[in-house]
């Protein structure tokens, strides 16, 4: 497929969604959009999209990404009656950057070998302002011929493409991922705590942290929600939690030892049943500064979260 012929098909207009598909849109390739709310879809449009009522009407694009938010949406989207193979006309190249379950992927790519369609599982890593950025990371597994058909628009989507098998090896890869981010934010909590504690202001902690060997783009960009308190989504503990659960039901499946894994997950869903459920999991400093017996308060300055912003 020829970069100026291929015709791009995108299903999700969530905010990970938009803020994906408006860098192929910005870069102009040819797009067309859907969403379950279409009034969700036309903020794309107005950038230049085309906008569909169905996965259905994607026919007759070459490349089709999906980005939904379950494993229920991921069936729907495909193999549901208005899904992606319900038409004559299927795309080469199906990629699911949705976190889902492998069993559910794996129905998924059944179905679309059924129809030769290749599929390739694409979990991601950030959230909209680090697509913005331009610092998404993606692991994708599938078919090595089917990857490298994509390979150009993935390279679109952020700075980290990673291949990293066959299968849905990539589900695991996400949900390592995402324990590891929960045992950070864990471990990053107890030292914040610890440090305030002791008299040094959040804001003047973090900042060597961050320019220190230890820094990273994790700590950097979650640097404002310690400092600032402010637990505005981007990840919930109830969605580490069920992260957690399921890498901890794989390394029972696989007979390997994971204890720190196991406290971090007791501790999430302690700060679940402290009633933290929808805001940002960074929400564990709060729990650390309770059993501490600590209360913070915001600094409210104005701190670099890394990625091009101030907060």
């Amino acid at each position: 497929m020829s970069d100026d012929k291929v015709r791009i098909g995108w299903v999700g207009c969530g905010r990970m969604g938009t803020a994906m598909a408006k860098r192929l849109v910005v870069a102009k390739y040819d797009v067309t959009v859907t969403n379950r709310t279409r009034a969700k879809a036309e903020v794309l449009g107005e950038l230049g999209a085309k906008v569909v009522d169905t996965p259905r009407d994607l026919a007759g694009c070459d490349v089709i990404f999906i980005m939904v938010s379950a494993d229920k949406d991921l069936l729907a989207v495909t193999t549901g009656p208005d899904g992606i193979v319900s038409s004559d006309v299927v795309p080469k190249v199906v990629v699911d950057c949705s976190t889902v379950s492998s069993t559910t992927s794996a129905q998924v790519r059944a179905a679309m070998a059924a129809r030769n369609v290749g599929f390739l599982a694409a979990p991601v890593s950030g959230n909209p302002k680090v697509v913005a950025s331009g610092k998404l990371t993606l692991a994708v597994s599938g078919m090595r011929d089917a990857y490298e058909t994509v390979r150009p628009y993935l390279n679109e989507l952020g700075h980290g493409v990673t291949y990293v098998g066959d299968g849905e090896v990539a589900r695991l890869v996400k949900i390592c991922h995402n324990m590891f981010l929960g045992i950070v934010a864990q471990a990053m909590a107890e030292i914040t705590v610890l440090a305030e504690r002791g008299g040094i202001p959040r804001s003047a902690f973090l900042e060597f942290i961050n320019n220190s060997v230890m820094g990273s783009t994790f700590t950097r960009y979650k640097t404002p929600a310690f400092v600032n308190l402010d637990f505005t989504p981007t990840f919930t503990p109830v969605l580490l939690r069920k992260d957690f659960d399921l890498g901890m039901a794989e390394a029972k499946k696989m007979n390997v030892p994971m204890p720190l894994s196991a406290l971090c997950t007791e501790i999430v869903v302690s700060a679940i049943g402290a009633g933290y459920r929808d805001e940002d999991f960074a929400v564990l400093l709060l729990e650390e500064a309770r059993s501490a017996g600590l209360v913070l308060e915001p600094e409210n300055i104005e701190v670099d979260d890394g990625l091009g912003a101030k907060s």
